[in-house]
Protein backbone atom coordinates (compact mmCIF):
# COMPACT_ATOMS: atom_id res chain seq x y z
CA UNK A 1 0.00 0.00 0.00
CA UNK A 2 2.90 2.35 -0.69
CA UNK A 3 2.23 5.36 -2.78
CA UNK A 4 4.60 5.85 -5.66
CA UNK A 5 6.33 8.64 -3.77
CA UNK A 6 7.04 6.20 -0.89
CA UNK A 7 7.98 3.25 -3.07
CA UNK A 8 11.53 2.02 -2.48
CA UNK A 9 14.11 2.91 -5.09
CA UNK A 10 15.05 -0.29 -6.84
CA UNK A 11 18.14 -0.98 -8.86
CA UNK A 12 17.72 -3.63 -11.49
CA UNK A 13 20.05 -6.45 -12.32
CA UNK A 14 21.72 -4.08 -14.80
CA UNK A 15 22.49 -1.61 -11.96
CA UNK A 16 20.05 0.96 -13.36
CA UNK A 17 17.47 2.76 -11.25
CA UNK A 18 14.01 1.35 -11.97
CA UNK A 19 11.07 3.62 -11.10
CA UNK A 20 7.78 2.01 -10.12
CA UNK A 21 5.16 2.46 -12.85
CA UNK A 22 1.61 1.33 -13.62
CA UNK A 23 0.30 -0.04 -16.93
CA UNK A 24 -2.06 2.64 -18.30
CA UNK A 25 -3.12 1.27 -21.68
CA UNK A 26 -6.21 -0.87 -22.02
CA UNK A 27 -5.64 -4.56 -21.96
CA UNK A 28 -5.31 -7.50 -19.58
CA UNK A 29 -2.43 -5.81 -17.71
CA UNK A 30 -4.09 -2.44 -17.08
CA UNK A 31 -3.35 -1.22 -13.52
CA UNK A 32 -0.59 -3.77 -13.00
CA UNK A 33 2.58 -2.39 -11.39
CA UNK A 34 6.05 -2.83 -12.86
CA UNK A 35 9.51 -1.43 -12.46
CA UNK A 36 10.21 0.28 -15.74
CA UNK A 37 13.25 1.53 -17.56
CA UNK A 38 15.04 0.14 -20.62
CA UNK A 39 14.48 -3.30 -19.09
CA UNK A 40 11.26 -3.87 -17.13
CA UNK A 41 10.01 -6.43 -14.60
CA UNK A 42 6.64 -6.96 -12.95
CA UNK A 43 6.58 -5.42 -9.48
CA UNK A 44 5.31 -8.62 -7.79
CA UNK A 45 8.38 -10.54 -8.93
CA UNK A 46 10.76 -7.77 -7.92
CA UNK A 47 9.02 -7.39 -4.56
CA UNK A 48 9.38 -11.13 -3.94
CA UNK A 49 13.07 -10.94 -4.79
CA UNK A 50 13.49 -7.88 -2.57
CA UNK A 51 11.81 -9.68 0.36
CA UNK A 52 14.05 -12.72 -0.16
CA UNK A 53 17.11 -10.48 -0.30
CA UNK A 54 16.03 -8.89 3.00
CA UNK A 55 15.66 -12.33 4.59
CA UNK A 56 19.09 -13.34 3.30
CA UNK A 57 20.57 -10.12 4.71
CA UNK A 58 18.97 -10.77 8.10
CA UNK A 59 20.30 -14.35 8.09
CA UNK A 60 23.77 -13.06 7.16
CA UNK A 61 23.65 -10.64 10.10
CA UNK A 62 22.58 -13.45 12.43
CA UNK A 63 25.39 -15.66 11.12
CA UNK A 64 27.95 -12.88 11.64
CA UNK A 65 26.72 -12.30 15.19
CA UNK A 66 26.89 -16.03 15.95
CA UNK A 67 30.41 -16.22 14.49
CA UNK A 68 31.49 -13.35 16.74
CA UNK A 69 29.92 -15.07 19.75
CA UNK A 70 31.61 -18.33 18.75
CA UNK A 71 35.00 -16.59 18.52
CA UNK A 72 34.45 -15.03 21.95
CA UNK A 73 33.51 -18.42 23.42
CA UNK A 74 36.62 -19.98 21.85
CA UNK A 75 38.81 -17.33 23.50
CA UNK A 76 37.06 -17.90 26.83
CA UNK A 77 37.55 -21.65 26.43
CA UNK A 78 41.26 -21.16 25.73
CA UNK A 79 41.62 -19.03 28.87
CA UNK A 80 39.79 -21.67 30.91
CA UNK A 81 42.02 -24.41 29.49
CA UNK A 82 45.07 -22.35 30.50
CA UNK A 83 43.63 -21.93 34.00
CA UNK A 84 43.00 -25.68 34.25
CA UNK A 85 46.56 -26.39 33.12
CA UNK A 86 47.92 -24.01 35.79
CA UNK A 87 45.76 -25.64 38.44
CA UNK A 88 46.98 -29.06 37.35
CA UNK A 89 50.59 -27.91 37.82
CA UNK A 90 49.76 -26.48 41.26
CA UNK A 91 47.95 -29.71 42.14
CA UNK A 92 50.99 -31.75 41.12
CA UNK A 93 53.28 -29.55 43.19
CA UNK A 94 50.96 -29.88 46.19
CA UNK A 95 50.86 -33.66 45.82
CA UNK A 96 54.66 -33.70 45.72
CA UNK A 97 54.81 -31.73 48.96
CA UNK A 98 52.18 -33.88 50.64
CA UNK A 99 53.72 -37.06 49.30
CA UNK A 100 57.19 -36.20 50.66
CA UNK A 101 59.04 -39.11 52.21
CA UNK A 102 57.83 -40.10 55.65
CA UNK A 103 61.17 -39.12 57.27
CA UNK A 104 60.77 -35.53 56.00
CA UNK A 105 57.28 -35.32 57.48
CA UNK A 106 58.57 -36.68 60.79
CA UNK A 107 61.33 -34.08 60.78
CA UNK A 108 58.81 -31.25 60.18
CA UNK A 109 56.56 -32.60 62.94
CA UNK A 110 59.55 -32.77 65.31
CA UNK A 111 60.50 -29.14 64.57
CA UNK A 112 56.93 -27.94 65.15
CA UNK A 113 56.65 -29.90 68.37
CA UNK A 114 60.02 -28.59 69.62
CA UNK A 115 58.97 -24.95 68.98
CA UNK A 116 55.71 -25.51 70.82
CA UNK A 117 57.55 -27.15 73.73
CA UNK A 118 60.15 -24.34 73.81
CA UNK A 119 57.36 -21.71 73.83
CA UNK A 120 55.65 -23.53 76.69
CA UNK A 121 58.88 -23.58 78.74
CA UNK A 122 59.36 -19.83 78.16
CA UNK A 123 55.84 -19.14 79.36
CA UNK A 124 56.41 -21.15 82.54
CA UNK A 125 59.65 -19.30 83.31
CA UNK A 126 57.93 -15.89 82.97
CA UNK A 127 55.46 -16.72 85.73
Amino acid sequence: SLSFAQAPLVKCFHEEEAPLRVVRFNGSSVGKRFYGYAHWHWAEKVDEIFELQQKIFEKDVTIAELQMENDMLKRTNERLEDDVAELAIENTETKEIIGAPRADRKWVAFLVFSWVFFSFILLLNKQ
